[in-house]
């Protein structure tokens, strides 16, 4: 009981330093759990977690399975992030920890109705189904998978972003750089976040699970996860940029509707779309949360859509 008192304590820290997010997310951080969707009626909400929740075949507030202990959640996950680590490197000791932190080991109420165990939450181009939640803002939109082994991928392609490649350099072994690169690339702004993520792992025996790599693995290992964060980069090419001329509320509009036009003007804008948060825009330009908000004069996270952002001096 006391190690559940304290790992409780750890995730209510986390949470309240996180601009995440969260989650837990991220989530524990800026997440995979940090973004912001516009907000939707209350009723519309409300139907539409009825539904997931008929569809998993959960009963609300209750568990449809025993509650999960963190012995018995790594137990259940264990095999997950090692397979999630030899495919992409990414150390299964981290996989771990932060799924314990932004899924209340497994018992949270995303983790549980939408199969989410690390905050992720919806953004524009998100297809799949989505559960709503009070977070950031009211019904905050976050993403439902059909069992725990999507979350865990979700969470593996959503490092693959060209922000973290440097970490796929390390050897999928060294939690410890893992853990200070999450922070130094921007996924938390708790500066604790690092020795969160360690003190876990070190207390849970987690790095049982990583494994070492030869060179020769690691290199194409590298050249293989690589390739697909390249790859990756080219999609942001598909946001919708405008440019705005001085004064102008949308340029070329003359009904105050935004209209793309060439990036010959001065600095660069983004028109916000539906599913859009703060975070995932700003993760699309390379810039933090708090770069983007200065750049807009913005005193919080608030946006709406077909609002113009500054994306660039």
């Amino acid at each position: 009981m006391k190690k559940l008192f304290y790992f409780s304590v750890i995730v209510l820290a986390l949470s309240a330093c996180s601009s995440r997010k969260k989650t837990v997310g991220g989530v524990m951080t800026n997440t995979p759990r940090a973004k912001e969707t516009p907000t939707i009626p209350k009723e519309v909400a409300k139907t539409n977690n009825e539904r997931v929740q008929r569809e998993n075949k959960v009963t609300p507030g209750t568990l449809t399975y025993p509650a999960y202990t963190v012995a018995s959640y790594v137990d259940r996950f264990k095999a997950i992030a090692i397979k999630e680590m030899n495919l992409y490197g990414i150390p299964a000791s981290i996989t771990l920890a932060q799924g314990l932190f932004e899924s209340g080991f497994g018992n949270g109420e995303l983790a549980r109705v939408a199969n989410n165990h690390f905050g992720i939450k919806c953004t524009s181009d998100w297809t799949g189904r989505s559960y709503y939640k009070d977070d950031d803002r009211p019904n905050d939109c976050f993403r439902v998978y059909n069992n725990p082994e999507e979350s865990y991928r979700d969470h593996s392609e959503f490092l693959k972003r060209k922000r973290y490649a440097k970490l796929f350099e390390l050897d999928k072994n060294d939690y410890e750089g893992w853990a200070f690169g999450l922070k130094e690339c921007g996924y938390a702004t708790n500066p604790q976040y690092p020795q969160l993520l360690i003190n876990a792992i070190v207390k849970y025996n987690l790095a049982q699970y990583d494994r070492p790599e030869g060179e020769i693995q690691k290199i194409k290992r590298e050249d293989r996860v690589l390739a697909q964060i390249n790859k990756n980069a080219g999609k942001a090419a598909k946001d919708s940029i405008v440019s705005i001329a001085p004064g102008s509320l949308y340029p070329g509009s003359r009904n105050n509707t935004p209209t793309t036009i060439s990036s010959s003007t001065q600095g660069r804008y983004y028109t916000v779309t539906t599913g859009d948060t703060l975070y995932n825009i700003s993760k699309r330009f390379n810039l933090t949360v708090d770069q983007l908000k200065a750049l807009n004069n913005m005193t919080d996270n608030s946006i709406k859509i077909g609002q113009q952002l500054i994306i660039a001096q």
